[in-house]
């Protein structure tokens, strides 16, 4: 072999080296991020489907039969998720009784830190509205099932008469209303004419609904 060969020959292998080095390198870098897991969180945190789902919220007042997720830090006995019961109270290992309607989140964690304070050292306690059970509106009228619903995932006025199993025969659909009521105790009549709405027209008569709004379909 000439040196031009033994030249030709050297190159070669520094090449297939180098193409060896980097599949390698590039395989260790895919194993390393592709197998990395986030840590599991405990389970009385699990994602809310509501809008009231704030770690230490100090505006929503929590009412009965909300359902509540309490957790605990490094307190798995304790961390759960438990409903707001008609007395307005919730029941907690090493707790006890605590009252939970009327108060916020953040009030509610703060009551739960200073009963837990007597058992653990420093006890970091968040409270998550899981469930908005206590904020409903009422549907009255030609529906097939008028009644008292939850506000979830922000129905619209279109939503409730879904949720209410749709209009009985004879429903007066262009002359349906939503009763309001106000920080004065007033209330305030929004009209909502159905056939309008569902031909596009007049979309903004479909408005979302509050707590304690009444739907008439007369």
């Amino acid at each position: 072999m000439n040196r031009s060969e033994e030249k030709l020959v050297i190159a070669l292998c520094r090449s297939i080296l180098g193409l060896v080095v980097s599949l390698l390198i590039s395989s260790m870098l895919y194993g390393q991020t592709g197998q990395t897991t986030s840590p599991a969180m405990p389970s009385a945190q699990a994602t809310p489907d509501n809008s009231a789902a704030k770690a230490h919220d100090d505006t929503y007042i929590i009412g009965k039969d909300d359902v509540l997720s309490i957790n605990v830090w490094k307190e798995a006995e304790i961390s759960r998720s438990v409903p707001v019961r008609s007395d307005g109270k919730i029941s907690l290992p090493l707790v006890g009784e605590v009252q939970a309607a009327g108060n916020t989140p953040l009030k509610l964690e703060q009551d739960i830190t200073a009963k837990l304070k007597n058992y653990i050292a420093e006890p970091e306690v968040t409270v998550i509205v899981q469930q908005v059970n206590s904020q409903k509106f009422n549907i009255l009228g030609m529906v097939n099932k008028p009644g008292l619903y939850p506000i979830t995932n922000s129905p619209t006025v279109l939503d409730a008469i879904a949720m209410a199993g749709g209009f009985r025969d004879f429903a007066k659909q262009r002359s349906i209303y939503v009763l309001r009521e106000n920080s004065n105790g007033t209330r305030t009549r929004i009209p909502f004419d159905y056939k309008e709405v569902v031909k596009g027209k007049n979309p903004e008569q479909n408005i979302k609904l509050q707590p304690r709004d009444t739907v008439v379909v007369p």
